[in-house]
């Protein structure tokens, strides 16, 4: 979806002095509170490690971190060789310890980690296909990790750590075959991976698709281990009420929450059409079974989103886009608008956009069914 991504990168441009200043002039009781990023980068990895340290990455090699809830936002040192990479993935497990992915076609698609507060970074691998592009990257611990690249010969890229990093085992698994539409993943906020501690694995795709992620066989367990034996590997392509005409079209956003304060385990898909960003039809849906079976939201958000979030303080989910966040109390089967602002991605309580835009969730905004 390399020539994609350009179509939607000039989108992006066209709407930055729109989004800039609308942001700008957002009210006293706005959800989000602006913060100062010392940067005019386009912004769209965001991982929260929590209300105080979080990680933000973008274009032009940008990566910056807070340490202070946002109160004050530092630049890191570019990576080697990263000053024209685009960071559409960062991820973080404290104060000094990251990995930052960049999105591209071939040899632009990169995997750089850090250890000491981002002084110094460390490239760990390289997308050697011409044809590949990376997406996602999703790290369950600090060793366990995966991560999500648009097909190579007509199967999906999907790569598994176990060594923080250092190396990748790809999957080789037959059924991570593309499907009508499916012809990539979108990397517009690191959230089309989803990789949770309890549920299976998932991810979105163009053409409205949800990969779900099992094993078939006879599981033998020896004395000596608990590995699974003559386990294989299936990924299951699951048809979702999500916009799925074009290119531009599908899933951007999966989120869970599935062991978070007030979670119950119910998954949401975020998505649309971004050549469309105000039109509502086909832009949420959620799932009770682990992605088995999906459901369309009754009122969707009011535009294009390409990013969700669980609110475990106001027991809700928050999505976002290129016109603005919305809030669903219910589960995702009704939406309402927050703002209309341009945002690309979320982590709790931080939202990014374009232009060096950092928010952080005013909570005492936000009036739901318990007010």
């Amino acid at each position: 979806m390399a020539r994609i991504r350009l179509v939607f990168c000039l989108l992006l441009l066209s709407l930055t002095s729109a989004g800039a200043q609308t942001a700008a002039k957002m009210p006293a009781n706005s959800p989000w509170t602006l913060q100062t990023s010392h940067t005019t980068a386009s912004l769209r990895g965001i991982h929260a490690v929590n209300t105080h340290i979080a990680w933000a990455s973008g274009t032009a090699g940008t990566i910056l971190r807070t340490l202070d809830g946002g109160r004050h936002w530092h630049t890191c040192a570019i990576p080697p060789n990263a000053a024209k990479l685009d960071f559409r993935a960062i991820w973080a497990f404290d104060a000094r310890t990251a990995w930052a992915m960049s999105s591209g076609p071939g040899s632009q698609s990169r995997l750089y980690k850090t250890i000491d507060g981002c002084a110094h970074w460390t490239l760990l691998a390289t997308n050697h296909a011409p044809s590949g592009f990376w997406d996602a990257l999703v790290f369950q611990n600090r060793q366990k990790g995966f991560l999500l690249g648009d097909p190579v010969q007509n199967r999906f890229v999907l790569l598994t750590t176990t060594n923080g990093g250092l190396t990748w085992k790809p999957s080789n698994s037959p059924t991570l075959a593309t499907k009508p539409g499916a012809t990539g993943a979108f990397a517009a906020s690191n959230s089309s991976l989803l990789a949770g501690p309890r549920d299976p694995i998932l991810f979105g795709t163009g053409g409205a698709w949800i990969y779900r992620q099992s094993y078939e066989g006879t599981v033998r367990l020896t004395s000596k281990s608990n590995t699974p034996i003559h386990m294989h590997e299936l990924w299951t392509p699951i048809p979702t009420p999500l916009a799925q005409s074009g290119p531009s079209a599908g899933i951007f956003a999966l989120g869970d929450n599935a062991g978070l304060p007030g979670g119950n385990g119910v998954i949401l898909a975020a998505g649309g059409n971004y050549t469309q960003p105000n039109n509502p039809s086909c832009t949420a849906a959620w799932s009770a079974d682990g992605g088995l079976h999906w459901h369309a939201a009754t009122h969707p958000p009011h535009g294009y989103r390409s990013t969700v979030a669980w609110d475990p303080q106001k027991h809700a989910w928050i999505t976002a886009g290129t016109n603005g966040s919305d809030i669903s109390f219910d589960n995702g089967k009704n939406w309402h608008p927050l703002d209309n602002g341009n945002w690309n991605a979320i982590s709790l309580p931080f939202i990014v956009g374009p232009n060096g835009h950092i928010g952080k969730l005013n909570h005492s905004a936000i009036h739901g069914p318990e007010n």
